[in-house]
C-alpha cells in the first residue's frame, strides 16, 4: 500500500525520486497520515496541506545540516514520517511515544522547538546569523503559516531579520482560501524572470557596482517601489519594504512547482519570501469542505469521514463559557468578545454568529488583543478576552501595563487551564496561577463546576475594576445543570465549605475541589469521620474566613490541590499565610510540580500530579493520624 513511503528512513532517500516519484510520495503520505490519525487523533489538516512543501523542502535542502524550522509545528507530520519516525508516529502524541510538535530532544531534524504560533522567523534568523558568524554555508529555512504572520513577533523577525544579510528564506504556506488564488500569466512571468540565475547574478554585480553609498540605496528603493506596484495584490510589498526579496506565489500543493522554485532559492544568498498557496486538508475531501473541523477532528472512520463521538453527555467548558457571553450579551449591550484566533476552540463562534459586530478575532495576537480589549473597556465596553492559558503568557506585559494599572474592566478568561492532554508541555495552561497572583487590583478566580463558571461570568461582567481573570480547563465538565440556572452574583475573594471535618482541611481551587470532596466522602464512608474541603474559589482575593481557620490551629495538616504549578499558586498562598501567622501547621502541596508534564492524556497526567481522586485520598489516608 505505502510502496514508496516504506523505503524513505531519512530525507536522504529522496534525493534519486523523479517528481512522478515524488508525487506518489505526496499521495501515499496523506493517505498514511488519514489512517494513523483517524485512531489516533491529532492536528490533521495543517500537516495534510503542507505535505508537498515539507517533501519539496527535505529533497531541495541537505537536512539536518540544513536547518528546517516549523511555524507551531502542527503542520510537521510529514516531516516527522520522512525523517525516521515513520513506525513512532503511529505512537504520535501518546505517552513515552512522539510528539505532536518539533522537539529538539527528539530529532536531529527537529532544528527548533515549536508548539506556539509565530516563532519561526526570528528563530531561523538566529540560525542563519550563528552559521554565518561560524563561517558555515548551513542554510536556515522558515515555514511559517498566513495565519501566523498576524502575531507581532513574525513581523518583530521580518524587520530585524530584513536589515540583514543572512541567508533565510521564509516559506509562507497560505491556506486562506479567502486570499485570491491568483497564479495567473503574470505571476508565472514574476516567478520566472525573479528566481533566474541571469536575473540574480546581474542584480548583485549592479548592487556592487554601485556600492553601499546613497546611490545604491536611491537605486535600490527605486527598484523595490517597481516591483512592489507588480506583486502588491499578493502581499509581496509588504516583505519588499522590509529588506525581503518576494517570489510568487505559487501552488504549494504542485510538487514541481515547489521544487523548481526551491531549488533557485536555495542558490540565492540574503533575505527572501517563497509564497505559496495551499489548500488545509488537502488529499481528503471532508477535510477540505469543514477545514475548522478537521484542523483536529478526533477519531474518525477514514473511508466515510464519519467522525467517532465519544460517550459523553456532560457540556464542555467551552460550550458553557460560549453560551453565557452570548445570554450576558443580550442583557447588556456594552459585552462584547475577543479572541486571539480561537473563536470556535473557546466557544466565542456562539456569539459571532448571532452579535457578529460585537464580536472580534484579532487574529493570533495575543497582545494585541489584551490591549484592544483594555481600549474597549477604556471607551465605556466590557470586554470578554478569551485566551489559552498557556499563550496569555505572551500578554504578560499588556494584562499588568494596560489593564492592572489603569484599573480597567476587562474579563480575561483563561480557557485550557492546567494539564491539558496530548498536546503536552507547550500548551499546559500551568503557570497563569503563580503569573498572575503577584499583579496589584487583579482578581482570579477558578470555577469547581459549570454553575460556578456561569456565576462567575456575571460576578465579572459587574466588576467595576480589573482585570478579573476566570480559569477554567479544556474538555468535559462536571456534568451538572447549568442552563436553568438563574446567573447570581457572588462575592468577590469568597470561597465555600463543601464539607466539615477534623484534622486535615483540603483547600482545592477549581474542578479539583470536586475531585477532592468525592475522596473524602469516600474516605469518611470508611472512617466514619474525615477531613475538611473547601472550594476556595479566588484566588486573589484570598477568603478571610478560610485565612482565620487555617491558622486557628484546629488542623494538623493543610493539604492544597490544584491543577497550575505548585510554586506560586494556591500553595505558595497558603504557605505564605502559615509562615506570617507563626502557626505550626504541616502543609501538603497536590498540583503540577517542578518540572514539564509530556504528553498523555489529561487523567493520567492528573494522577500523575496526584490531583485526582484517587491520589487525595491516597494522601488523606498518609496523613490522617
Amino acid at each position: 500500500m505505502y510502496d514508496l513511503l516504506n523505503k524513505i528512513d531519512s530525507p536522504s532517500d529522496l534525493k534519486g525520486l523523479n517528481i512522478e516519484q515524488l508525487r506518489q510520495l505526496c499521495k501515499e503520505l496523506r493517505e498514511y497520515m488519514v489512517e494513523c490519525c483517524s485512531v489516533n487523533p491529532g492536528h490533521l489538516g495543517s500537516s495534510l496541506g503542507a505535505v508537498e512543501l515539507i517533501v519539496g523542502l527535505h529533497y531541495v535542502y541537505n537536512t539536518p545540516e540544513d536547518k528546517l524550522v516549523f511555524d507551531v509545528s502542527h503542520q510537521a507530520y510529514a516531516h516527522k514520517i520522512l525523517t525516521g519516525r515513520r513506525e513512532a508516529f503511529k505512537q504520535n502524541r501518546k505517552k513515552d511515544g512522539i510528539s505532536g510538535f518539533t522537539r529538539m530532544d527528539e530529532s536531529p531534524y527537529d532544528a527548533f522547538g515549536t508548539g506556539h504560533s509565530s516563532t519561526s522567523i526570528s528563530a531561523a534568523f538566529g540560525l542563519a546569523k550563528a552559521a554565518e558568524l561560524q563561517g558555515t554555508k548551513r542554510k536556515a529555512v522558515a515555514l511559517i503559516g498566513d495565519g501566523s504572520l498576524s502575531g507581532g513577533l513574525a513581523f518583530e523577525g521580518l524587520n530585524n531579520a530584513g536589515d540583514s544579510t543572512s541567508d533565510i528564506l521564509v516559506v509562507v504556506n497560505d491556506n486562506n482560501m479567502s486570499i485570491d488564488r491568483n497564479i495567473g500569466g503574470m505571476h508565472k512571468h514574476l516567478m520566472t524572470l525573479t528566481t533566474s540565475t541571469f536575473y540574480n547574478t546581474m542584480k548583485g554585480k549592479i548592487w556592487n557596482v554601485l556600492g553601499d553609498g546613497r546611490v545604491r540605496k536611491k537605486v535600490r528603493n527605486w527598484v523595490v517601489r517597481i516591483k512592489s506596484t507588480l506583486v502588491q495584490h499578493t502581499g509581496g510589498d509588504l516583505f519588499e519594504a522590509l529588506g525581503f526579496r518576494y517570489f510568487g506565489p505559487i501552488d504549494g500543493n504542485d510538487i514541481e512547482a515547489v521544487v523548481a522554485a526551491l531549488q533557485k532559492l536555495r542558490r540565492l544568498g540574503g533575505p527572501r519570501v517563497l509564497h505559496t498557496i495551499t489548500k488545509k486538508g488537502k488529499g481528503y475531501a471532508p477535510a477540505e469542505v469543514d477545514q475548522t473541523t478537521w484542523h483536529a477532528p478526533g477519531q474518525f472512520d477514514p473511508l466515510t469521514g464519519k467522525r467517532i463521538k465519544g460517550a459523553h453527555t456532560e457540556s464542555r467548558y467551552q460550550d458553557v463559557f460560549g453560551e453565557v457571553l452570548l445570554e450576558l450579551a443580550r442583557k447588556d449591550s456594552r459585552i462584547v468578545g475577543v479572541t486571539p484566533a480561537m473563536a470556535s476552540g473557546c466557544g466565542m463562534n456562539i456569539l459571532a454568529k448571532e452579535m457578529p459586530e460585537r464580536f472580534f478575532d484579532v487574529g493570533i495576537a495575543e497582545e494585541h488583543a489584551v490591549t484592544f480589549s483594555a481600549g474597549l473597556a477604556a471607551g465605556g465596553m466590557k470586554p470578554f478576552c478569551n485566551i489559552y492559558s498557556s499563550f496569555s503568557q505572551r500578554a504578560y506585559d499588556q494584562i499588568i501595563h494596560d489593564v492592572a494599572l489603569q484599573k480597567l474592566p476587562v474579563v480575561i478568561c483563561l480557557d485550557r487551564a492546567g494539564l491539558v492532554g496530548e498536546d503536552g508541555a507547550t500548551h499546559h495552561g500551568a503557570f497563569d496561577l503563580a503569573a498572575f497572583r503577584s499583579i496589584p487590583d487583579c482578581t482570579i478566580a477558578a470555577p469547581c463546576n459549570e454553575i460556578e463558571l456561569k456565576d462567575l461570568m456575571y460576578t465579572a461582567s459587574l466588576a467595576k475594576n480589573g482585570p478579573f481573570i476566570i480559569r477554567y480547563p479544556r474538555g468535559w465538565a462536571e456534568g451538572v445543570d447549568w442552563r436553568d440556572h438563574e446567573m447570581t452574583g457572588l462575592q468577590t475573594g469568597s470561597g465555600e465549605k463543601l464539607l466539615d471535618g477534623e484534622k486535615i482541611a483540603i483547600l482545592a481551587l477549581g474542578p479539583s475541589a470536586c475531585r477532592a470532596k468525592e475522596a473524602v466522602m469516600e474516605f469518611a464512608a470508611k472512617k466514619g469521620t474525615g477531613p475538611a474541603v473547601w472550594n476556595v474559589r479566588f484566588l486573589k482575593p484570598f477568603d478571610k474566613q478560610i485565612r482565620e481557620e487555617i491558622i486557628s490551629g484546629r488542623y494538623d495538616t493543610i493539604i492544597t490541590v490544584e491543577d497550575g504549578a505548585i510554586k506560586g499558586g494556591l500553595y505558595s498562598e497558603i504557605a505564605e499565610i502559615i509562615a506570617s501567622s507563626g502557626v505550626r501547621t504541616a502543609l501538603v502541596p497536590l498540583g503540577i510540580p517542578d518540572e514539564f508534564i509530556h504528553q498523555d492524556t489529561q487523567a493520567q497526567q492528573r494522577s500523575e500530579c496526584g490531583i485526582d481522586k484517587d491520589k487525595i485520598f491516597q494522601k488523606v489516608l498518609k496523613y490522617w493520624k
